[in-house]
């Protein structure tokens, strides 16, 4: 399967309302194509996908994303811990460490076309949303704040 035909797949399933998550094991079970959420999530983000489809109705219950700070409440330290390595990984722009709320761990690294890549920790878990959300918050901040 070249890729052209992965993207149609992908595109499609996301199209039809099926979650990223969900796209990732029809992936590995009916292609056999492995491949990590942030690697698919980046991928999907360069498709034209209806993104529509994905948002599900919001209950009374559930907050805003637009509604959660930036940066965290005075005191309340950061949800996610992002290091910046001094020295970068072979090829990359900048890399450095991660560790999530929900406990997953990896290496996170940005090329020289400022692709953004990630690596989960042998025997992590790997994140999920609302830690990539936190990761991308925490990361421009390190970076805006260290002369990035």
């Amino acid at each position: 399967m070249d890729t052209a035909e992965r993207d149609r797949f992908i595109k499609e399933k996301l199209d039809q309302g099926v979650s990223l998550s969900d796209v990732q094991k029809l992936l590995a079970s009916e292609l056999g194509i492995r491949m990590t959420y942030l690697d698919l999530r980046l991928l999907a983000a360069d498709l034209e996908v209806n993104w529509q489809k994905q948002e599900k109705p919001k209950s009374d219950d559930e907050m805003d994303i637009s509604k959660i700070p930036a940066e965290p409440a005075e005191g309340e330290g950061p949800r996610t811990k992002v290091t910046v390595s001094k020295l970068a990984r072979p090829g990359m722009a900048l890399s450095g460490d991660v560790e999530f709320l929900s406990g997953a761990k990896g290496e996170w690294f940005l090329d020289s076309y400022g692709r953004l890549g990630f690596n989960a920790a042998e025997g992590s878990s790997q994140p999920t949303e609302d830690d990539l959300h936190d990761f991308q918050v925490e990361l421009q901040s390190k970076l805006s704040g260290g002369g990035y």
